[in-house]
């Protein structure tokens, strides 16, 4: 994707929190890009999460739907997915608390700034996983609604918190 990337909104965790949201999406820009790095959890062995803002608030409905290829340092490749979930999950490996053990990643979002169209996701992923695995994932999710969406909201599996990570919104412009 050719273009510049406009910084909108930057987030770091250093402490325990629930969630983090990235919000500023409107029609400024097609398309947008989310990093996270060094996300590790408070919790062991739990998985890195998203939902889609609308005015803010994240929509929790079971209308999510990802499909993965599981790429595994240790193991062969496969491909995961879901569909009707409250949320799209990036990683198909559960992220440790031990050193190192730390999740990164970029995520392109599309239609988010259209009413008319389902908004979606590309995901590229790769994490040392709860068992010290290296693994990566590349795939995409959608909400599988028609509205305007304005952010994004990081949340990790089994009402875990996020420990500590950086989190980052960007424009992409032509």
């Amino acid at each position: 994707m050719a273009g510049s990337l406009i910084l909108i909104q930057e987030t770091t965790v250093s402490s325990a929190t629930a969630s983090v949201s990235l919000v500023g999406i409107d029609t400024t820009f097609d398309v947008y890009m989310v990093t996270f790095n060094n996300v590790a959890p408070a919790t062991d062995a739990t998985n890195l999460r998203v939902r889609f803002t609308v005015s803010g608030t994240a929509d929790s409905s079971s209308n999510y739907d990802r499909a993965v290829k599981k790429l595994n340092a240790t193991a062969s490749y496969g491909n995961t997915g879901s569909t009707n979930q409250d949320h799209l999950r990036t990683s198909s490996a559960g992220i440790g608390t031990g050193t190192s053990e730390i999740d990164n990643g970029i995520l392109y979002l599309f239609n988010f700034n259209n009413a008319s169209e389902y908004s979606f996701i590309t995901i590229e992923e790769t994490l040392l996983s709860s068992a010290t695995t290296h693994s990566g994932n590349q795939g995409g999710g959608v909400l599988t609604v028609a509205q305007a969406c304005d952010g994004i909201q990081f949340l990790m599996s089994s009402s875990g918190n996020i420990a500590s990570g950086t989190f980052k919104l960007y424009g992409l412009k032509n």
